[in-house]
């Protein structure tokens, strides 16, 4: 090859390596969370969702809901003015829907930077990665049991993703330390190697203590008594049912002004009725339960409406994704918590494949889709997840986030400004002739249109000369570049070290026992 040609390749890669460290830059200091200018898409009509609310007041009423092993709970709850009957609780006609009412419609979860503080509720939407898998798909790709030092290198990485505006929770399952003591390392991963929101423990009450007791380290106990700083999920033992465990660490958030993420997590068929109708007054029945409970705790603690729905499949019973019930599911649930007046939880990337290859794209995108379309404000899930969330994959964290970078470009509606109309190059440019040199083209192409930092659209040449590398194979390059380049976030090295001391201090008290 010519002096001249290598000089010129040169260029051009110096050029798109430099309009990709624009783009970085540029996406790192934007805003921490997606405010949508278009509506949400709506399936349901109100006459439709009447129907559902009534059902859903139906179940409270007459069937009742379980709130198992937990005395503390149902004399709250009888307090209020449920029926209960043992474990049993029936909430009379419209006394769960006036007991939500004191639940804001929107709250702030502020993130020890101030600018990564995002707002949860209303036009917003906020990515948070995947949450719960005891598995990992490394590097390597090797499928295995994670450990601590996956579980930090995901923290890493989801900060350094401006698409996740979210730390998340339990990204993977350290299976290397004992149960009762991974939540201290887990929480300190999330407030010592990231500067973003995060969420909290809720395997035990004495976890979540720890969580908000960590948290006070952090922000300073007067803060933390004012401000929500932490967003927990606690999930619905479906189909109706509420266990101590859940119910524990609820009311430690609760009593502390920190929100949970009140979530049915159903398979419908096994968990729910096979029907969309069925399992929307399911998922509002449980979720109300929950949301009013919470509230009978300590009114006005946020909270979010959580729905986690899945098809399965009627011939295996493997739970299926991006099929449309769960869709149609997701859609309704977000306009019944818009009626509620509580932030919505739903969606993510989600896929039942056991590698990122194309069903994992088809069942992420197609989950996704609803996701922003529906109006979700408080997506988990959004990044990694695979093989039904048994697995935390590194490539597929990298793809899923380089594909929410699209969602603002999708929400933020059309631009209708003089600039935007572009009737000047319309002028210029006229009949029969090429845009490409016009000064509106010169003026807006760098950000004209989204593109993909992962996707490959060079020349087959090109491809198969540089390695005939697919998608997944570049992402775990990028994931290895990105965490040889990691910088961790400042702290104050006082607040630091308190965490250490306390975590220190409560390893010792707490037994090694895997329980």
């Amino acid at each position: 090859m010519s002096e001249t040609a290598t000089d010129r390749r040169g260029r051009r890669g110096g050029g798109r390596d430099a309009r990709r460290q624009a783009r970085a830059t540029s996406a790192a200091t934007s805003l921490p969370y997606i405010t949508r200018n278009l509506e949400p898409f709506d399936i349901l009509s109100d006459e439709t969702a009447e129907i559902i609310e009534n059902n859903a007041e139906t179940i409270l009423e007459e069937i009742g809901i379980d709130f198992r092993d937990d005395p503390e709970a149902l004399t709250i709850l009888r307090d209020v003015g449920c029926d209960v009957q043992g474990e049993r609780v029936h909430f009379p006609r419209g006394l769960a829907r006036k007991l939500c009412s004191t639940a804001p419609s929107q709250y702030t979860q502020h993130a020890r930077n101030p600018a990564r503080t995002v707002e949860i509720g209303g036009k917003n939407t906020v990515f948070a990665p995947v949450y719960g898998p005891p598995f990992v798909r490394d590097l390597n790709n090797e499928r295995r049991y994670a450990t601590m030092e996956d579980f930090r290198n995901f923290v890493k990485i989801v900060y350094m993703l401006p698409a996740l505006h979210h730390s998340g929770g339990t990204i993977c399952e350290p299976v290397d330390l004992p149960v009762t003591k991974r939540h201290l390392e887990m929480v300190y991963a999330h407030q010592r190697w990231s500067d973003k929101p995060y969420m909290g423990s809720v395997t035990a009450p004495s976890r979540a203590q720890d969580t908000v007791d960590m948290s006070k380290i952090l922000f300073g106990e007067e803060f933390v008594a004012s401000n929500t700083v932490i967003s927990s999920l606690i999930n619905a033992n479906s189909p109706m049912t509420w266990d101590d465990t859940m119910l524990g660490a609820l009311k430690v958030y609760a009593r502390n002004n920190q929100a949970v993420i009140i979530s049915p997590f159903i398979l419908a068929g096994a968990m729910s009725p096979v029907s969309v109708a069925g399992t929307l007054a399911q998922t509002l029945a449980e979720a109300m339960s929950g949301i009013a409970f919470t509230q009978a705790v300590n009114p006005g603690a946020p909270v979010i409406f959580g729905s986690f729905a899945s098809s399965m499949s009627m011939q295996t019973g493997a739970p299926t994704f991006g099929t449309p019930e769960p869709a149609k599911v997701l859609y309704g649930c977000a306009k019944l918590a818009r009626r509620l007046g509580v932030p919505f939880r739903s969606g993510g990337s989600l896929t039942g494949s056991k590698t990122a290859d194309a069903q994992a794209a088809y069942e992420s995108a197609h989950t996704l889709t609803p996701t922003v379309l529906g109006g979700v404000n408080f997506a988990l899930h959004s990044a990694g997840w695979m093989e039904g969330g048994l697995v935390a994959d590194y490539a597929k964290l990298i793809l899923d986030a380089d594909q929410l970078t699209m969602i603002p470009k999708l929400v933020d509606g059309i631009d209708v400004s003089e600039q935007a109309q572009a009737m000047d190059a319309l002028r210029e440019t006229g009949p029969g002739q090429h845009f490409l040199g016009s000064a509106h083209t010169q003026a807006n192409f760098e950000d004209a249109f989204w593109r993909s930092e992962m996707a490959d659209n060079t020349t087959y040449e090109q491809w198969s000369s540089e390695g005939s590398i697919d998608s997944a194979g570049r992402a775990r390059k990028k994931f290895a570049d990105m965490l040889e380049s990691y910088v961790a976030p400042e702290i104050d090295p006082a607040v630091d070290e308190a965490l250490r001391g306390f975590i220190a201090k409560r390893m010792e008290e707490l037994p090694d026992a895997d329980y």
